[in-house]
């Protein structure tokens, strides 16, 4: 699909019936009309009513910004489990959206004795099957989730240090996970490239032991809380690591913002009180009047310092100094412990 238009609107409050108001819902629909729009896009959650209502309107689809990520996430899942998260939110989603599908049914009159139409027993039919499914979908996601836990509980009898990437779509973790652990995680300049957990063992030689390093989905803003929800098997491995690489693209402009938001989402998963080793990716891709005068210094998270560290996992700069970061913390520190302030004796000042 192809933008070719884009309307703005601000309100106090969004309209009940329409989510934008009849005046700017009239103006969409005109401009639609005079680009050859086929579909109208909300970058916002619409309740099922104002989809309808929208639909009515406008004379076109109309779809939302869950549904959006919804249908990049039925791309992208690839794994049996990744499959899974993604049927269940969209099962989820769906199941608040199915009178909007039978509407040609309850216009039907229902014969004597009958109240209501075939509309309303094909909707009945309609939630219960995917009642059904959500349920076996549950279930089968819970015998995943096990999986997960057994194998976690084996890598702690290892006594391993657990890392996980974490960090805003497309900021490049997967590219970085294949750099530190030559790994060959799919990797493309696009949104949730990974959906798929994957975990790999990283041989840390300053410290003389492995780590286990774990890839992960990456974060957004305004992340539907179903697909929280459906992601949390994922997710609980940020949740059980005993440091986050919170990877950041250095070259983005709104790249404080993309922080901020990751911080919410830990908050909302649990995990805002795990240590964080913060990796600014992406040097490469930055002016030159933009590039770090030390690779390895600290940013200040919600006022607390953080150690970070500049890197660029497509040309490898500030890979040494990344692994020489993690093998003094995995060095200093126990997995319950807090995370010590570590610079290597190194800096790393760029030349």
């Amino acid at each position: 699909m192809q933008p070719v238009a884009r309307v703005t609107c601000k309100r106090r409050a969004p309209d009940a019936a329409l989510f934008i108001g009849s005046g700017k819902a009239d103006e969409i629909k005109l401009l639609a009309a005079q680009v050859g729009a086929t579909e109208v896009l909300f970058d916002q959650s619409l309740s099922p009513g104002q989809q309808r209502n929208l639909e009515r309107h406008l004379e076109l689809p109309v779809n939302d910004r869950t549904f959006l990520i919804l249908e990049i996430f039925a791309q992208r899942a690839r794994s049996h489990e990744g499959k899974l998260q993604v049927e269940l939110a969209r099962l989820q989603y769906l199941s608040t959206r199915l009178v909007r599908r039978w509407s040609h049914l309850e216009r039907q009159s229902g014969g004597i004795g009958m109240r209501g139409g075939p509309g309303e027993a094909q909707i009945e039919l309609d939630r219960r099957m995917i009642g059904e499914t959500i349920k076996r979908t549950k279930e089968r996601l819970s015998k995943v989730k096990k999986q997960r836990q057994t194998q976690r509980r084996q890598r702690e009898r290892r006594d391993a240090f657990n890392m996980s990437l974490i960090g805003y779509t497309n900021a490049g973790k997967s590219t970085l996970f294949n750099a530190l652990v030559k790994a060959r995680a799919y990797a493309a300049d696009q949104l949730f490239a990974t959906l798929d957990t994957t975990t790999r063992q990283l041989y840390l030689g300053d410290a003389a032991r492995s780590v286990s390093l774990s890839d992960t989905v990456g974060f957004i803003r305004d992340l539907p809380h179903g697909l929280v929800d459906a992601f949390q098997a994922t997710l609980q491995e940020a949740i059980d690591a005993d440091l986050l690489l919170h990877v950041v693209d250095a070259a983005n402009p709104d790249h404080v913002e993309q922080i901020a938001q990751v911080q919410r989402v830990l908050t909302e998963i649990g995990a805002q009180d795990i240590p964080q080793l913060l990796v600014f990716n992406k040097t490469d891709a930055l002016a030159p009047e933009q590039q770090p005068l030390r690779l390895v210094d600290d940013y200040e998270i919600d006022g607390v310092q953080t150690p970070r560290v500049f890197v660029s996992a497509k040309s490898l700069q500030g890979l040494p100094e990344l692994r020489q970061a993690l093998s003094g913390i995995v060095s200093a520190v126990q997995p319950a412990d807090p995370l010590p302030h570590y610079v290597p004796e190194n800096d790393g000042a760029a030349t």
